[in-house]
């Protein structure tokens, strides 16, 4: 396992929040609707980033309990 899929969901990330920026429809709440369409898919891009950089890379390592000898 590797940071490359990190790299490449951000890729695909940036490139929906660029598609996003070209395409929403016009009108008086034209910003707003692109701020919250590139604001929610930079959260969901950062979750899924923490959790999986999370189980790639624990803080803490897992020990045996002394219980299950």
């Amino acid at each position: 396992m590797s940071g490359f899929p990190v790299i490449l969901l951000l890729v695909v990330t940036l490139g929906v929040m660029t598609s996003a920026a070209l395409f929403t429809p016009k009108g008086p709440h034209q910003v707003t609707i692109r701020t919250a369409i590139m604001l929610t898919v930079a959260a969901c891009y950062l979750l899924w980033m923490v959790t999986y950089m999370a189980q790639l890379h624990p803080l803490v390592a897992p020990r045996r309990s002394p219980l299950a000898e």
